[in-house]
């Protein structure tokens, strides 16, 4: 019985002369399985270590390495990002994971400042105000070319981190198209996961003393000849500081609410996005808000400095020439506080 049970094939197989085409036939259905197995599971391996490429024939060589996905929340996923740059390797952070951000805010709004403090971060690098030249906010298409060369890491200035960056962004003004476009730009931050940090000053009385000394150093340079928005230095911050705008009272309640109005709206368009709401006297006044930022952007805590100068500062009385005017036009509306807060 074993032996005509013997691998399930009758005994006869075993004694008569087998046809000549069927062990040719048998190997080769063999040779092409095996084949197949080999095939499959060497694409499975792949798979595991990069994408393949086939020159010749026999000649496998692998072009781009895969990165692990880190050990993150689901709904973290479309926000952490692989860039591969043209200009340089990322080297040994190549499969660092990087995030994008943008800030949105107002001039004079302590973005500068704000900007400063997460350069000072290793692993943030936030590109300036990119969107400050014309041409590359001229319609949607320059602005999205602009984005992809950030977030890419192609966007080369005096904060790029290069191949270690973790997470990476700029600023980005209300006035320089992202108000223009608000449908674009919110579905490019859907679709690149790009997080957006509002930066908002409180007393908007304070921002427009701050905008208007600004616009006259434009002109007057008061600095040795040389204009300068920000400083890092006390006895430049004291000069600037020496100028006292005179504010057209008549036009002032009119100003502030457009402000406002501009700021509400700015959340309005941009909601749907992941986003976070910081306000400069918040910073000032707590610098553990800055935490909060550092784990928004999902990069390691640290404490944050910056060289820059507070320009005017103390009671607002110092720094506005028809300063009765302003109380008297201030008094009895909803903007009253203004005259009073600091920072």
């Amino acid at each position: 019985m074993a032996d005509d049970d013997l691998c399930c094939f009758p005994k006869d197989s075993f004694l008569g002369k087998a046809p000549k085409k069927s062990p040719l036939l048998l190997r080769m259905v063999v040779v092409v399985l095996l084949m197949a197995c080999s095939l499959y599971i060497s694409s499975v391996c792949l798979k595991q270590v990069g994408i393949v490429s086939v020159n010749s024939p026999g000649i496998i060589k692998i072009v781009e390495k895969l990165c692990p996905v880190p050990n993150i929340e689901p709904w973290e996923i479309p926000y952490v990002h692989y860039p591969k740059p043209k200009m340089y390797s990322r080297a040994e952070c190549e499969c660092s994971p990087v995030r994008y951000f943008a800030i949105l805010s107002m001039q004079r709004s302590g973005s500068g400042w704000f900007e400063t403090l997460l350069n000072n971060h290793t692993n943030i690098s936030s590109n300036g105000e990119i969107f400050s030249v014309k041409i590359r906010r001229r319609n949607v298409s320059t602005i999205v070319e602009t984005l992809d060369r950030v977030y890419n890491l192609d966007w080369l200035s005096s904060a790029s981190k290069n191949e270690c960056t973790a997470a990476v962004g700029f600023k980005w003004m209300l006035n320089q198209g992202v108000m223009q476009h608000p449908d674009e730009v919110v579905e490019y931050f859907r679709t690149r996961g790009v997080s957006a940090i509002f930066l908002f000053r409180r007393n908007r009385l304070r921002r427009m003393i701050s905008v208007l000394a600004n616009e006259y150093d434009r002109e007057a340079k008061l600095l040795n000849g040389t204009h300068k928005s920000h400083v890092h230095s006390p006895h430049e911050a004291e000069i600037l500081a020496r100028y006292k705008p005179l504010i057209n009272t008549t036009l002032l309640i009119d100003n502030l609410k457009q402000v406002e109005n501009t700021t509400a709206q700015a959340l309005e368009y941009y909601k749907s996005t992941r986003h976070m709401i910081l306000y400069y006297e918040d910073i000032v006044k707590n610098r553990t808000k800055l935490y909060e930022v550092l784990d928004f952007l999902k990069v390691p805590q640290r404490e944050l400095k910056s060289r820059q100068v507070k320009i005017h500062k103390g009671s607002l009385s110092n720094h506005v020439e028809n300063w009765e005017e302003v109380q008297a036009a201030l008094q009895g509306t909803q903007y009253k506080a203004f005259l009073d807060i600091d920072y």
